[in-house]
C-alpha cells in the first residue's frame, strides 16, 4: 500500500498488511488532526519505506511524536520513543484508506457526544 501527504511532499509505501487498526477519540488526536476521531493502523518500523521526505516529528508529550508534513501541514505518523520498533500512520493518509478497516476505539472517555458510535467495536475508556 502507499500513502503519503496531501501535497505530495511526502510519500511511503507500507510493504505488509497493518498488525492493527483503531479509532483513538484521545484529546490530542482530536487537536492534531482537526477531527472528532483519529484512524490509525500500526507496523513494524521496517515494514515503513519513506519513498520521498519524511515526516517532521513534534514532542505532544515526553515520550510520544506526532508526524507531520512541514509543508501542508498533513497529519501522518505517531510513535511512542518507548516501543522504537513500532510506528503508526494515518490510515486516511493511504492512497485507498477504504482497504484499511479499524477494529476497535481507544480513549472513549474523551469521544466527543455529538458523534454516536453506531459500531460493534470494542471499546476502550483509555489506551488498550
Amino acid at each position: 500500500m502507499d500513502g503519503g501527504c496531501h501535497c505530495g511532499a511526502i510519500r511511503y509505501k507500507v510493504l505488509a498488511a497493518p498488525f492493527t487498526a483503531d479509532f483513538c477519540h484521545c484529546r490530542d488526536c482530536q487537536r492534531t488532526t482537526g477531527a472528532p476521531v483519529g484512524a490509525w493502523m500500526d507496523f513494524r518500523v521496517e515494514q515503513v519505506q519513506w519513498l520521498c521526505g519524511k515526516p517532521t516529528e513534534y514532542a505532544s508529550s515526553e515520550t510520544i511524536r506526532r508526524g507531520f508534513c512541514a509543508t501542508c501541514g498533513a497529519t501522518l505518523s505517531y510513535r511512542s520513543i518507548q516501543y522504537p520498533e513500532y510506528l503508526t500512520l494515518a490510515i486516511a493518509s493511504l492512497d485507498n484508506p477504504e482497504s484499511v478497516s479499524p477494529t476497535y476505539h481507544i480513549h472513549t472517555a474523551s469521544q466527543l457526544p455529538w458523534l454516536p458510535i453506531q459500531d460493534d467495536y470494542p471499546r476502550y475508556p483509555k489506551g488498550k
